[in-house]
């Protein structure tokens, strides 16, 4: 990944979560902005705002949309269906079905950087 001007789109209901995620991204050399979301409404509110997102980091459960509605919601509409999603979570089982509700990755919390940043060197053309 040689791309220095990524636009993520964070999203998760957890303040410090987005923050590490903030600092971690912006520390990478690989990001320019951080947008953060708080849930899956937000998010959507955030992709249909904006058209230079290159990536979305989503948490799955979250408080008024969740991570697998919003997958849901991003994949059905075709202005979004491209957009790569890597979805972060402490909950294991969720895997299978973020994957099939098209997810290009998966990362349990916490999140490290090197792992990280390497899902995103996979999804991230």
């Amino acid at each position: 990944m040689t791309r220095t001007d990524l636009v993520v789109l964070a999203v998760d209901d957890d303040i410090i979560n987005l923050k590490l995620l903030k600092s971690m991204l912006l520390k990478s050399g690989h990001v320019k902005e951080v947008i953060e979301a708080k849930n899956g409404s937000d998010a959507i509110g955030e992709l249909k705002a904006r058209d230079d997102i290159d990536l979305i980091l989503l948490d799955i459960i979250m408080p008024i949309m969740g991570g697998i509605d919003m997958l849901k919601v991003v994949r059905a509409d075709d202005n979004l269906r491209q957009l790569p999603i890597i979805v972060l979570t402490t909950d294991e089982t969720k895997k299978s079905e973020a994957l099939e509700y098209g997810a290009n990755g998966f990362l349990m919390k916490p999140i490290r950087n090197d792992d990280l940043i390497n899902k995103m060197k996979t999804v991230i053309v």
